[in-house]
């Protein structure tokens, strides 16, 4: 199945010159969801991973059923107030600003072996402020999981040690 016809791409959205890349169309079909997350599972296979981490919001969408499918638990990452009870942050730089992210403080205990899911990879500085949270647990990030990944804006450069798969590439 060729995954990358499921995604629908909408030029100047949200602003004129970005072409968005629309996920909604892949996750309304069942047997397109179903061969994301089988896919996703498979690269692992063999990992040893304890918990699947997904970033807000469309890494939950694809970060639960994959943690289902791998028998693992799930926990979520967070834009700030998003979470209940104590929390650790991590302040990130955009292009222009800053912007945090949340995780439970007592999300995994040390030394689990963490997952990272979300469903696009671009300048890889939202899951670069994921993975210091992660590892403000103790954590270790065994891999990152996208289903999307923006190869010309060089993200998995920045992430380059660790075991990145993602399903669908786009090169402009």
């Amino acid at each position: 199945m060729d995954l990358k016809e499921k995604i629908r791409v909408i030029p100047d959205f949200p602003q004129p010159g970005i072409s968005f890349k629309d996920i909604t169309t892949l996750l309304r079909d069942g047997e397109a969801l179903r061969e994301t997350v089988k896919r996703l599972a498979e690269h692992f296979k063999g990992t040893e991973v304890d918990m699947i981490v997904g970033v807000e919001s469309r890494g939950f969408i694809l970060g639960a059923p994959l943690a289902y499918e791998m028998g693992l638990g799930f926990t979520l990452i967070r834009k700030p107030g998003k979470l209940p009870g104590q929390v650790l942050s991590v302040e990130y730089d955009l292009e222009y600003g800053t912007d945090s992210l949340e995780i439970h403080a007592d999300a995994f205990p040390p030394g689990t072996r963490v997952l990272v899911v979300d469903d696009l990879l671009a300048t890889g500085g939202t899951i670069a402020a994921a993975i210091e949270l992660i590892k403000k647990l103790s954590g270790q990030v065994v891999g990152l999981a996208f289903l999307i990944e923006l190869a010309y804006l060089n993200g998995r450069e920045r992430l380059s040690e660790y075991d990145i798969v993602s399903l669908v590439q786009y090169h402009e």
